[in-house]
């Protein structure tokens, strides 16, 4: 008798294995915002990608985990001798998630909406230097630039260059069709996103059967998700106060990485005051960069000095050209009219690192005369209000986008920056394709943007994940805004 119940055990073990074995195709996520919608040719919000890049949606060229460029939909390509011509050769059997094949016809019908006059792109930049698109055949394509572009290969990587089908992409925002190893399944609103795997991928099969995006603005919340075993992975966990609870228990490894997130106190130029370069830079000279790093961040995030990521070779420490400096931040405002103080609005976004180190800058400005109003707002209002309105004095949001120091150079941005200097030299910087002219140059725009203090420059958010040990495949550094679950498994 006692050998028949052991053998029960030893059979209920072993099922029991099987059973946990075979649970574990599937991986829930925590993601602390939101998107808008899941279009990321139509929008600007981070969260989007952090979903559907190389998940969903692919492009020509897509970045990996070390931001390299890496073929995708384009198994190759040439460049010809004077830079202006690309060749791509487009993959065999790729279809969308609606059966439907990937072509040409679908490159062409994707390049030219994103560059289109009524385009809704939030990165319409990236295109500009396109001259003219062609397709040879159904399998090849050639993109002429009106100008050697050295990073034209990297943009083609960006969320905001995947492909999309004509008959789909008006409903590519509440239902993402793509071409990428998941397919949308379902969004439960203010809930949950989840992803199934395509099997009639043209690549590599993922190797997990579905993927739940759960969305966990509440730091507490998440942190008690994760314990709890309702969420296997936070990729980006908003509570680094609580990380070192994660280190110490053994289910869960802590991954702290590198972002392309530039964190700032953005400052609206059509401000008069903030107009005034005097008061820009005794904004600058009145942060105290460290302070807000260990009260918003834990310790957790690198200072900066001007608008670009310190892990990359060309980046140039700026950090002492405005050193924390009250008394010659009160004598700048005297100077420019505003010795008595100044009022400003500061309207934050939802993320932990805004709405704390808005607490903090409130506080370091308030010592040298100005005044803040801080204003909460939800991600939808902020893009609404802030980014697409510019109605705004201050606030703070990290720039996650890779390599995007371009964007001081448009007609038209929330900042209301504008600076022919700066033009003239990004300018040089898109046709310059020598690696060491590039970085001459790229050093030379972040001097540009740190002389003229065009915002506070803060800190570069550290990528702070939690998930568990048996998790393998994920990304520990972010040198794209995304969540690249293409090659994530259970151990």
């Amino acid at each position: 008798m006692k050998s028949k119940l052991v053998a029960a055990a030893i059979v209920a073990a072993t099922l029991g294995i099987a059973g946990n074995a075979a649970a574990k195709d599937s991986l829930t996520l925590g993601i602390g915002l939101e998107p808008p919608h899941l279009d990321p040719t139509a929008g600007a919000a981070a969260a989007i990608d952090e979903v559907v890049y190389a998940n969903v949606f692919e492009g020509l060229t897509r970045i990996g985990p070390d931001g390299a460029v890496l073929p995708a939909l384009a198994s190759s390509w040439t460049v010809s001798d004077d830079g202006l011509t690309y060749s791509f050769t487009l993959r065999d059997g790729v279809t969308f998630h609606d059966g439907s094949q990937f072509d040409s016809a679908d490159v062409l019908f994707s390049l030219d909406r994103a560059m289109a006059d009524d385009s809704t792109n939030a990165q319409k930049g990236l295109f500009e230097p396109i001259a003219k698109v062609e397709a040879p055949d159904a399998k090849s394509v050639a993109i002429t630039l009106k100008r050697p572009t050295g990073h034209f290969l990297f943009n083609l990587g960006w969320g905001d260059a995947v492909m999309v089908a004509p008959e789909s992409a008006e409903s590519n925002k509440s239902n993402p069709l793509g071409t990428g190893p998941f397919s949308f399944k379902r969004w439960a609103k203010g809930s949950e996103i989840s992803l199934t795997r395509n099997d009639a991928y043209w690549g590599t099969k993922a190797k997990l059967a579905s993927v739940s995006f759960k969305i966990m603005p509440d730091p507490a919340a998440s942190a008690a998700a994760l314990l709890s075993g309702d969420v296997d992975v936070f990729p980006n966990f908003g509570a680094p106060e609580l990380l070192e609870q994660f280190r110490s228990d053994p289910r869960f490894l802590v991954m702290v990485g590198t972002t392309e997130g530039e964190t700032l106190l953005s400052m609206n130029h059509a401000n008069k005051a903030l107009g005034d370069i005097r008061v820009r830079r005794a904004i600058s000279h009145a942060i105290d960069r460290q302070a807000i790093i260990d009260g918003a961040m834990f310790g957790l995030g690198t200072p900066i000095g001007s608008h670009f990521a310190p892990h990359h070779p060309a980046y140039v420490d700026l950090t002492g050209m405005y050193p924390h400096d009250p008394e010659k931040a009160k004598a700048l405002l005297a100077e420019a009219g505003y010795g008595d103080g100044l009022k400003l609005r500061l309207t934050l976004p939802p993320p932990s690192y805004a709405r704390r180190g808005g607490e903090v800058i409130a506080a370091q400005l308030a010592a040298v005369g100005i005044e803040t109003e801080i204003i909460p707002v939800e991600w939808a209002q902020w893009l609404k209000q802030v980014f697409k309105s510019t109605d705004y004095d201050l606030t703070i949001v990290s720039h996650t986008e890779p390599f995007d120091i371009g964007i001081y150079a448009r007609d038209s941005y929330y900042f209301n920056y504008k600076s022919e200097r700066f033009n003239a030299v990004y300018g040089d910087l898109t046709e310059a394709v020598d690696p060491e002219e590039r970085n001459a140059l790229i050093g030379e725009a972040q001097k540009i943007l740190a002389e003229d203090a065009v915002n506070g420059f803060l800190f570069e958010l550290a990528q702070n994940g939690v998930w568990r040990t048996r998790v393998k495949g994920l990304w520990r550094n972010r040198p794209i805004q995304a969540n690249d679950l293409t090659r994530a498994y259970w151990e």
